[in-house]
């Protein structure tokens, strides 16, 4: 089946509940989804369109969930690398080609995986030595 821009957009419209959405559309900056919004559309859309996610790297392309965390110490992945903006344009061309094609460039993300945990221990930490010095 070929899909058209339309079949997209109207498929962005569903995800997002926006109803100003154009071929040029920024779907992360634009209609502002993000983080687990983001990850749930874009597992919706591989299913609806059955494209091949395999070499999908989200942190190119959205900001992670909002969270305490926020407060990291360390750059999230998706602050380390340049973002690269996604459209309904290029969404029905991955559609229609049936896999993800972008190639991403060189890059390295370093500490994403332990940044959370980091982050809680200090914080832990830290409240840990408060309460001990009021006992």
């Amino acid at each position: 089946m070929k899909y058209t821009i339309e079949n997209i957009i109207d498929f962005l419209k569903e995800q997002s509940l926006e109803d100003e959405i154009n071929p040029q559309t920024n779907v992360c900056d634009d209609i502002g989804m993000s983080g687990d919004d983001f990850d749930e559309m874009m597992t919706a859309f591989a299913e609806k369109f059955s494209v091949d996610m395999t070499s999908y790297l989200w942190y190119f392309h959205a900001e992670e969930e909002g969270s305490w965390t926020s407060l990291s110490l360390f750059p999230r992945a998706n602050e380390q690398v340049k973002r690269i903006p996604l459209t309904p344009t290029i969404l029905t061309d991955f559609a229609n080609l049936g896999k993800w094609s972008v190639i991403y460039p060189e890059h390295k993300v370093t500490l994403t995986e332990y940044n959370d945990y980091f982050t809680l221990s200090i914080f832990i930490i830290l409240i840990g030595v408060i309460i001990y010095q009021f006992i």
